[in-house]
């Protein structure tokens, strides 16, 4: 499992297809919270805006050219984080990131 991530965080970018699908789903989050904005909910979503932007970091880090790996190394690293701080909110009860 180790080298498995290893290969997959320091390996050099995938491209156009990778990055699309992660600014797809990005832009996904991003309607979400505006339209929970424009009805007035936003602070029931604000973990959304974790998505938003790990979604997009990854996205950055698949859409550099291949000659910046480590870039797009501290990109990965810093999306993973973003989504590893809302997960680990949800156990040790950040109620003020998500929510509550």
């Amino acid at each position: 499992m180790v080298p498995y991530i290893s290969d997959v965080l320091f390996d050099e970018p995938q491209g156009r297809p990778n990055s699309l699908i992660q600014f797809g789903l990005s832009l996904t989050f991003l309607c979400i919270f505006v339209y929970a904005w424009s009805v007035g909910d936003v602070g029931d979503v604000l973990w959304v805006l974790f998505l938003i932007v790990g979604t997009a970091l990854s996205g950055i880090a698949e859409s550099l050219p291949k000659n910046r790996r480590q870039a797009a190394v501290v990109l990965r690293f810093a999306g993973i984080l973003v989504l590893l701080i809302l997960l680990l909110s949800v156990f040790l009860r950040f109620d003020f990131l998500i929510g509550g």
